[in-house]
């Protein structure tokens, strides 16, 4: 892979990506964090990628312009918890505390992205624990690892050995949504695919979960605004 930039203002960062599966070009811009694939065929000569990518530049930076601004945490911020907006404030302590509809953070302004960050993924944690459980309980089901990470292009997975992922942005969605990926990716262990069998099996644990798909189709590339880096 290698890049190359669009020039104007703001400049765009494209990553060319050569695939011996591919057989054509193909733009594709993220909606979660902005970032601009070029995909082309092995043999394909840069410069027709190049010129190709010059063509596309205005559907590129209307793709970009759609996207949900960066959000960075910071005091006197509000950030989403469960669904609920609640204002970042000075905390005393070693860890982050949500306390009254606020989340206090102790130290200086600059630790606040990675202190709340430590706090959204021990929070995800133990709530996407105990959905597993019960989840995997009322399936008749058992699961291997759990394990949290930040993933763009989903929000959970079952590998076929029964280890499931969660990322841990969905402790900024609705509780319901939450569990509904949790009971999803549960309902995985007894199908591996999307099939009617699957649905049915989500269903009747999660009896909402359509609306919950919905939601995360919605906003949730909103939760990837948030940077805390």
């Amino acid at each position: 892979m290698s890049d190359i930039y669009l020039d104007g203002d703001p400049p765009v960062q494209v990553t060319l990506r050569r695939s011996a599966r591919a057989r054509r070009l193909s733009l594709r811009v993220s909606r979660l964090d902005g970032r601009v694939t070029l995909s082309m065929p092995k043999r394909l000569p840069e410069r027709e990628a190049v010129a190709f990518l010059r063509e596309k530049e205005d559907w590129v930076r209307k793709h970009l312009g759609n996207r949900p601004e960066d959000r960075h945490p910071e005091f006197g911020a509000r950030i989403p918890v469960l669904g609920r907006e609640v204002e970042i404030c000075p905390g005393t302590g070693r860890r982050a505390v949500l306390r009254d509809g606020r989340l206090e953070v102790p130290g200086a302004e600059d630790r606040v992205p990675a202190r709340i960050k430590a706090f959204l993924k021990l929070e995800a944690g133990l709530r996407l624990r105990a959905a597993t459980d019960r989840y995997a309980a009322a399936l008749g089901v058992s699961y291997g690892r759990l394990s949290l990470r930040d993933p763009r292009s989903r929000w959970g997975s079952c590998t076929s050995e029964g280890n499931l992922m969660y990322s841990w942005r969905l402790m900024m969605a609705p509780e319901a949504v939450l569990d509904y990926v949790a009971a999803h990716e549960v309902a995985h262990r007894l199908e591996m695919n999307h099939s009617e069998r699957f649905w049915a099996h989500v269903a009747r644990i999660c009896p909402d979960h359509a609306g919950h798909r919905r939601w995360l189709h919605a906003e949730g590339e909103t939760l990837h605004a948030w940077r805390f880096e």
